[in-house]
């Protein structure tokens, strides 16, 4: 690829460099921001659209306030990689999101200039709020910004720290990062009444020519007032901020460096709480991201010049794929089928149920918690809720999971998406405890398919039982069995066996049976596909147990409180003394590189799952490369 022309990029090693540039000179340089950010993601992939929207903000926050002394707290990250590389990471950005490379999300081990690792949404003025309160206690003069999305502030968490933040009256700027959208379109009456700011003309009549009219007519001027903070109310969110105790300020156009240089300007050493408004475009720059920014939110490798992808090689559906087709299918036959989404319509796979059936789909936004419940809700009145979420995000709406679903037993179907790794999303993103902690969680049937065919049928045990169930699958595609069209169910609570052998049992739970089933023809050992975390089957686990002197239990999922935990429960609570392997992740977060760079770090590939079968057995440990079966199996 043709790098691309940067003479003032060029010049810039750290924000000091910058600070030294003439305020003339800083759109050229956002241009040419720009221009290497397309350059590098094309390369590696990565959060496109929502980092080309942000450039002018970054280039003004880093030139106005004393980073890193001063702190910016970016919210999710997805918008970071003009941060990045005007903090001295920009050859860093060839290896992004590559194994040993830097993350696609701020990390506090990655850089001083990264005040606080974000991954999650609507952190960041909460984290900045507590910055600012120490900042305070320590007597020094240290500027805190969060920046923030107005798709992250629709999330409850942002309000509970703005409604903090107000009643401290901490130093604190929140600049809300306005493009009408946060991955997928926003939803709600907050994003409607932040988009009314756009086409009120009459309120920027009233209040800029207006205001020159009546200066010389004081008590019409104070009538004019009076109506001016009437009409706030109606069509900007200023005075919803100020009542929660900030000033507000804006909107400003974020692609306007000057502007956006003076208005931060002004209102950096203000007191109290601040919120600067400004409006930007994702994907700004690049034509294809700006037509498309879902489709441009995160992108593999692609060709610059066209924007096309670049070829994949996988034939097999992706188990989101997969996803999709079965609820549109199950949506058919039955008509109490609802499908809700926390704001990831696309990469949850509901594109094609939202534009079939319009009604019977909700896009919460970013509220999970929000989901579950709202599932609850329905559920209590005879609808069977189907919640797309990803691991990760299930985390934040545990509370309700439990309380407001499990208590109550009710039909609520979890569609747990990006379970286990995730490749270059990395640690924030990873789905790495869902088994854990969902488990422990009574009246929760949880279901772990090895396959693309398996977890069709698992959605739709899950969907026809009377109580709340699970079905947690992977991230991309997986061994490429082919999908039945029809729905019918799987027995609940019982596995397979799929090979049998001697000495050795390997009990697969999920996505590593593939890599159990080579491990197990290298060490003739027995395989069963458990497919049910719970209910265990117990039955064929003790089987097991009885004919075997070696348990090996597999998942992609934390090794405590895992799946393997619930077979050495089982052992323990029958009284048999077997010696029980459990593989899983280990117990740390798993640094971003591809899936399978990461599962063979973890030794959850067949090369390492044999290699800690033999070291258990006390053979040798020397990993000696499984021959593998032709492509076409």
């Amino acid at each position: 690829m043709t790098q691309p022309d940067t003479p003032l990029l060029d010049r810039i090693r750290s924000p000091e460099d910058l600070r030294r540039l003439r305020p003339g000179e800083l759109p050229a340089l956002a241009e040419e921001l720009r221009r290497e950010i397309v350059a590098r993601v094309a390369e590696t992939g990565g959060h496109l659209a929502a980092s080309l929207g942000a450039v002018e903000l970054a280039v003004a926050l880093h030139y106005v306030f004393d980073t890193p002394h001063d702190r910016i707290v970016w919210d999710v990250g997805h918008q970071t990689y003009a941060h990045k590389i005007l903090t001295g990471r920009r050859e860093a950005m060839r290896a992004l999101r590559r194994r040993g490379g830097i993350a696609g999300f701020p990390r506090r081990d990655e850089s001083p200039y990264d005040a606080f690792g974000t991954g999650h949404s609507s952190t960041s003025i909460s984290a900045a709020l507590g910055m600012a309160v120490a900042a305070a206690r320590g007597g020094g003069r240290r500027r805190v910004v969060a920046v923030i999305g107005d798709g992250a502030m629709t999330a409850g968490m942002a309000f509970e720290a703005l409604n903090h933040g107000g009643d401290l009256d901490a130093d604190l700027l929140v600049v809300l990062n306005d493009n009408e959208m946060s991955i997928s379109p926003n939803v709600g009456a907050l994003s409607n009444y932040f988009a009314r700011v756009l086409s009120s003309r009459l309120y920027t009549t009233v209040r800029e020519g207006g205001k020159r009219v009546l200066d010389h007519l004081p008590p019409v001027r104070e009538l004019a007032r009076r109506a001016e903070e009437h009409m706030k109310g109606m069509v900007v969110p200023g005075t919803l901020f100020e009542e929660l105790g900030f000033q507000y300020f804006g909107p400003f156009d974020g692609h306007d460096l000057p502007s956006l240089v003076r208005a931060l300007r002004n209102v950096r050493d203000l007191p109290g709480p601040r919120l600067l408004h400004v409006i930007t475009r994702k994907g700004k720059g690049y034509a294809p991201a700006e037509a498309d920014p879902c489709t441009y939110h995160g992108v593999g490798p692609f060709d610059p010049a066209s924007g096309r992808p670049r070829a994949s090689g996988a034939a097999s559906p992706t188990y989101t794929q997969v996803f999709s087709d079965w609820v549109c299918d199950m949506a058919e036959r039955d008509p109490r089928l609802v499908a809700i989404t926390p704001a990831m319509r696309e990469g949850s796979g509901l594109v094609a149920f939202s534009e079939r059936f319009p009604d019977r789909y909700h896009d919460v936004g970013i509220a999970e918690q929000h989901a579950v419940t709202f599932a609850a809700g329905l559920a209590c009145e005879g609808l069977r809720p189907v919640v797309a979420i990803y691991s990760t995000f299930l985390q934040r709406a545990y509370d309700q999971l439990v309380h407001d679903v499990a208590l109550q037993n009710l039909p609520v179907l979890l569609a747990i998406d990006r379970a286990g790794l995730v490749g270059p999303d990395g640690p924030t993103h990873g789905g790495a405890f869902d088994l854990s902690y969902l488990r422990c969680v009574p009246n929760l049937t949880i279901m772990a398919p090895a396959d693309e065919a398996e977890c069709r049928r698992m959605l739709t045990t899950g969907f026809l039982l009377d109580g709340p169930a699970a079905v947690r699958y992977p991230r991309g595609t997986g061994p490429g069995v082919p999908v039945p069209q029809d729905l019918e169910p799987l027995p609940v609570g019982r596995g397979e066996l799929r090979r049998e052998g001697r000495d050795v049992a390997i009990l697969a739970f999920g996505a590593p049976l593939a890599a159990a089933l080579e491990a197990g023809a290298a060490l003739d050992a027995t395989v069963a596909n458990m497919r049910f975390v719970k209910p265990l089957d117990e039955d064929l686990v003790l089987a097991l147990a009885r004919g075997h002197g070696l348990l090996v239990t597999v998942e992609e999922n934390a090794v405590a409180g895992g799946a393997g935990s619930a077979v050495a429960e089982c052992l323990a609570r029958h009284g048999l003394a077997v010696p029980l392997l459990q593989l899983g992740l280990p117990d740390r977060f798993v640094a971003h590189a591809t899936r399978a760079e990461q599962l063979a770090e973890c030794g959850l590939d067949a090369d390492g799952i044999r290699a800690a079968v033999e070291a258990r057995l006390g053979r040798s440990a020397e990993v000696r490369p499984i021959a593998r079966r032709s492509a076409g199996r």
